[in-house]
This record gives structure tokens, sequence and C-alpha cells, in this order.
């Protein structure tokens, strides 16, 4: 285990891609170790990925991929502003809410930041916010994209466990709407403090009536997404599928923002993006077989089996364990490491697989906002051009909301076990 960790950590330093350096390391464990199973390791790495629920993976990255290049961020934006754009502080809170419901449509983080801050941050930096206040605004809002369903780390982390991945959205809808709630309180005692301005005075019966039309048709992407597979009508690749489907007819055919010669492009953006997940997960399998051969779960288990903690005490360790290694190992490999070594501690404990999924999923989202890894501070950072260091300073009074939900959801697991209520 020394080899293994001195060696992921020591090519993590020099820059060595994750994929890359959780490949390289399980490699030199075999060879120096287990040298008759090498033959073994391309069957090993295969495996994880052979699943047809991974099929859900590009076709929810091709969803959020054409619904961003169709320009419908700024429909939201308008939406958005019709809401609560006539609250002190409204851009900010125009800023949490289309984050809020973009995640519902994108289902990542990283897409949020990408396409809210290049539209929302300059505007706010217009009317008095200062653009690493609008900057960490827009990062931390964005973590509700990997928590609101449609949630890409959650069909991973739902594959990994082996749960039901209808189930882990609903599960995940309310902590993740608590989030944006609790930021937007964040941002009425902000505006006391520096006397944020009213975004929009109100808009005419035939405005409203303009801008919820321009907007309804994108609200229905998680409508069909969601509703299908928790309806039982759609598999979760089935849905990934429609919601994709739906994308490109609304690009190209209804709102026609989206020339046909686009997709090529769109197409092989989602193939990359998939294709590294992929390789990720396919060199995580070694990382999760050695740590079966060296038997970690069961070490790990009687330690903390031994310690006697209490349910809230183990699962308050493996979070604050968590929140530390979402700082430095992205959402992905992080969940493919953590999962098959916790969670059977976990569920001995009498900790439900669905209550652990959407804790980790939204404690490991702090990680995309916290250097030196920090995915949506780099998207942010290229968008402004601050340092990412400003823009996790500007972030941190909104991530206090992260941790606040989190902690409630740890004390209250009804918030996210209630859809295992509705099955029989």
């Amino acid at each position: 285990m020394t080899l293994l960790l001195v060696s992921l950590f020591a090519m993590l330093l020099i820059g060595v891609p994750i994929a890359y350096s959780l490949g390289i390391s399980g490699i030199l464990y075999f060879v120096f170790l287990e040298p008759d199973l090498i033959g073994v390791l391309p069957q090993r790495m295969l495996a994880g990925m052979d699943l047809y629920t991974m099929i859900a993976l590009p076709l929810f990255i091709l969803m959020g991929l054409v619904m961003n290049a169709s320009g419908i961020t700024s429909r939201l934006i308008d939406f958005c502003l019709m809401l609560v754009g006539r609250f002190r502080g409204g851009l900010g809170h125009v800023n949490i809410s289309t984050s809020m419901i973009f995640g519902g449509i994108s289902g990542s983080s990283v897409a949020d930041t990408a396409s809210v801050g290049a539209s929302m941050i300059p505007e706010m930096a217009r009317k008095g916010y200062t653009v690493e206040t609008a900057s960490g605004i827009t990062v931390a809002s964005s973590t509700m994209g990997m928590i609101i369903p449609p949630s890409i780390p959650m069909v991973i982390y739902a594959v990994t466990a082996q749960q039901s991945i209808g189930t882990m959205f609903l599960a995940s809808l309310v902590p993740g709407v608590m989030i944006g709630l609790f930021m937007m309180g964040v941002i009425v005692i902000m505006s006391g403090r520096n006397g944020y301005p009213r975004a929009s005075g109100n808009l005419s019966r035939k405005e409203k009536v303009s801008v919820i039309q321009r907007a309804l048709l994108a609200f229905l992407i998680p409508v069909f997404v969601v509703g299908s597979v928790v309806g039982g009508i759609a598999t979760a690749t089935e849905s990934a599928a429609i919601g994709a489907f739906y994308a490109i007819t609304l690009g190209v055919v209804v709102f026609r923002t989206l020339p046909l010669s686009a997709l090529p492009a769109l197409f092989r953006s989602a193939i990359i993006t998939s294709a590294t997940v992929m390789i990720i997960i396919a060199m995580s399998q070694l990382y999760v077989w050695i740590l079966t051969i060296e038997q970690v779960p069961l070490l790990l288990g009687n330690f903390l089996t031994s310690l006697e903690l209490s349910p809230f005490a183990l699962l308050l360790v493996v979070v604050l364990a968590v929140l530390f290694i979402g700082t430095f190992i992205d959402v992905t490999p992080a969940i493919l490491l953590v999962t098959p070594v916790v969670l059977p501690i976990l569920t001995q404990a009498g900790i439900s697989p669905i209550h652990f999924g959407v804790l980790l999923v939204s404690t490991l989202a702090i990680g995309l906002v916290t250097p030196p890894v920090g995915m949506c501070l780099n998207v942010c950072s290229s968008i402004t051009g601050l340092s990412i260091g400003r823009i996790f300073r500007g972030a941190l009074p909104f991530l206090l909301a992260n941790l606040l939900v989190i902690l409630v959801v740890m004390l209250f697991p009804a918030l996210t076990l209630w859809p295992t209520w509705l099955t029989p």
C-alpha cells in the first residue's frame, strides 16, 4: 500500500493526469508484488466499463452540450430575472436560481460555470458587485449542477453502488434545492451590508408571458429525463437518449439557434469527454482490485468497528475524509475509489446507500470549488482572468451553505430517503 500511495501522489504532484496516475500506480503494484496477475489486468479494466447503464453517460453529456450551444442559458436568465430580479441583490439571486435550473438540465457543474459565468459575471460587475464576489457566487452555485437531477456523478455512483438511478435522482432533489435556497439567504445578508441593487422592475403581463414561453420548453427536459425513469417508462439509458434527442430538436428545429453543421463538433466533444471518464473508470478498477486483494475494506471496517462510533459519528468521519479527498481528486475517480471501500462499512452500521450517495456527491461537489484541483475554479479563472485563490475567497461564504445542508442531511436522513417510501 505504501508503494501504491507514494507512486500515486508523486505522479499527481508532477502533473500526470489522474487517469494515468491511477493506472501507472496500479500497474507498478502488480509488476513488483503480483506479477502472476498481470495477464488479468485488461479484463479487470474493461469489466468496469462493460455496463449497459454507462451508455447513459455520453448521452447526458451530449444533452448538456447541445442545450448550452443552443443558447438556452439566456432564456433561463430572463426567466429567473423575472422571478427574483426585483429583490435586493437581484442579480445574485438570478445567478443562483439560473444555476439551480441549468443544473437540472445539463447535469454538470463545470458546464454550469462556463455557461452561466460567461453571461452573468460581466453583468454583475457592471451593477456594483466585485468580480471576485460575482465569480464566487457563480462557482459556488454551480455545485448544484451535480446534485440536482439529472446528475452525471449520481449516475456513476448508482452504477458503482448498484442502486436505482431513478431513486438516486429523487433522493438528491431536496438537498440540491436546499443549497440554492441557503445561498440566496447569504445573498440577502450580503445585500444588506453592501447595498446590492435590484436587477429589474416589474414586467407587463405580456412580457411575462413571453419570457415564460421562451423558457418553458427547456423546463421540460428534466421532466422528461427524471420523470421517465422514476415513472418506470424508460431506463436511465433510454431517458438519456430521449433527453439528448429532445435537446437537439429544440436547438435545431424549434429555437433554430443550433445549425446542423455544429452537431458533429458537439458529438465529438461528448465522445472525448465520455472517453476521459471511461479511462478513469477503467484505471480505477485496478485500484479497487488492489484494495480488495490487500483486504483494505475489511481492515478499515475492523478499525472503525473497534472505535465503537455511533452511526452519525461514523458518517461524520467519512464525510470529513471525503471533503479532504475532494480537494485533490476529481469527482469521478473519488466516487469510484471511495464507494467500494466505505459503503460496506456504512451499510453494516445501518446507514442507507441512498443516504450516503447523496452525501458523497454533495461533499465532492465542494471539491470542484476548492484548490488545487477545483475544476470550476479553473473554468471561472479562464473567463475572468482572476486567480483561483481570489475566486475561492469569493466563494467561501456560499460554500458555508453547502456545508450546512450536508450537516442537515446527516441529521435528517428522511430528506434523502423519502423516495424509498414511494415503492412498496
